[in-house]
């Protein structure tokens, strides 16, 4: 029986060297030649150690994932015009030519500045001071309406008559006598002010 065995396998080998031409034999013996040459490039590039972190990523999905941005960022990459991608090119330039003049101009000592200004509490008292400037803005704004309107107010009416009669006549209304308080109020503390 092992005779017939072995004759059998004898002539399954010659069948097989008799079906084979020298151009398959070459191509094969190439195959194998690239693969051998294969594993010994992953053998010393060592991508075996990379294995299980591959085996992790394909377990936890993020593989999936990867791939998944991959597509996101060919198709993104796919769908701009070479138009968007020169407009994309200039706005790059001009904000790192932006950002080169800012740093050109000194702005690096102009943030050092600003924390020193910070530290030593100044920025909080020139934002104290600003609100005060603008609350000032604002009633000298309202004092310049008022002057303007009294100003045409006066022009349109005749001229006073004069005497301790129309000086009783004014002096009789309340309003009157607060706008006097607060001339004689305001009087008194500006001439302090110049002191």
């Amino acid at each position: 029986m092992e005779r017939t065995e072995a004759m059998e396998l004898e002539r399954l080998a010659a069948a097989a060297r008799d079906s084979l031409t020298d151009e398959m034999v070459s191509r094969l013996s190439a195959t194998a030649a690239d693969g051998m040459d294969l594993l010994d490039k992953v053998n010393r590039s060592g991508v075996a150690g990379a294995l299980p972190a591959l085996a992790q990523l394909v377990a936890n999905g993020d593989l999936d994932r990867l791939v998944a941005l991959a597509r996101t960022y060919g198709a993104a990459q796919d769908a701009l015009t070479d138009d968007m991608v020169g407009r994309i090119a200039e706005t790059m330039a001009e904000s790192l030519s932006i950002i080169d003049r800012l740093h050109r101009a000194g702005l690096d000592r102009l943030v050092g500045a600003l924390e020193r200004l910070a530290s030593g509490g100044a920025l909080d008292r020139l934002n104290e001071t600003t609100a005060r400037l603008v609350a000032g803005m604002e009633i000298l704004e309202r004092a310049v309406r008022a002057l303007d309107a009294a100003h045409q107010e006066m022009s349109a009416k005749p001229a006073a008559g004069g005497g301790f009669g129309g000086f009783w006549g004014l002096t009789r209304t309340p309003e009157n006598q607060e706008s006097m308080r607060f001339l004689f109020a305001f009087a008194r503390e500006f001439r302090q002010g110049r002191r």
